[in-house]
């Protein structure tokens, strides 16, 4: 009978043993397949989060030179007609996240600043020139500085930075679904997320 028991007993611990290992492992199938499930997702916005704007001004360039004793003068002009597409954007590549797997936590280290870029496209009427003060290389370039200068203030008083930052808020809230989701946690800024309307007033 005591045999009989004891061999039970080595049974029953080799049982619990063998599902206690099954659990386990199942457990770090789950936790390996989740986060591999929220890299996938930070890899998918891994993209240029972009909010374009149009905008159009006129430009009136002129310049003169004097010669002889500032008796003659030489002068040059144009209307410029700027028809500019200007972006704002953030770099998803450079977003830097760790995932802490024992605490299922995933922490956003860096948010990249935002990128904008201007193309302007730039037409030139009206041009008039005297023989000695005509336009050169010097010239556009001025112009194109000046240009570049001018629509970036445009830019930076216009909506489109806001906009982009709501775009990039609302790809970093389906970072937050997913994670919250899996019953993981998302960090910023050693601030933890409780719903991704908490998100709204993220400082960057």
């Amino acid at each position: 009978m005591r045999n009989f028991l004891i061999g039970a007993l080595l049974v029953l611990l080799v049982v619990f043993g063998v599902r206690y290992c099954e659990n386990r492992d199942n457990e770090r199938d789950r936790l390996e397949a989740n986060t591999a499930l929220i890299q996938e997702q930070i890899k998918n916005v891994g993209k240029l989060v972009v909010t374009e704007g149009t905008f159009s001004q006129v430009y009136t360039y002129n310049d003169s030179k004097k010669f002889y004793l500032d008796v003659l003068s030489a002068r040059k002009k144009a209307l410029i007609v700027v028809n500019a597409t200007a972006t704002v954007a953030y770099d998803f590549s450079k977003l830097e996240v760790e995932l802490d797997e024992e605490n299922k936590t995933v922490i956003i280290k860096h948010i990249p600043e935002e990128e904008i870029s201007i193309n302007p496209d730039i037409k030139y009427y009206d041009v008039t020139q005297d023989y000695l003060n005509q336009f050169d290389a010097s010239d556009f370039n001025k112009i194109k500085q000046r240009i570049n200068k001018s629509m970036r203030e445009k830019v930076e008083n216009s909506t489109l930075k806001s906009n982009a930052k709501n775009r990039l808020i609302s790809e970093l809230q389906k970072i937050y679904i997913l994670t919250n989701t899996l019953g993981w946690t998302l960090q910023y800024n050693n601030e933890e997320f409780t719903n991704p309307d908490a998100m709204e007033d993220l400082k960057l």
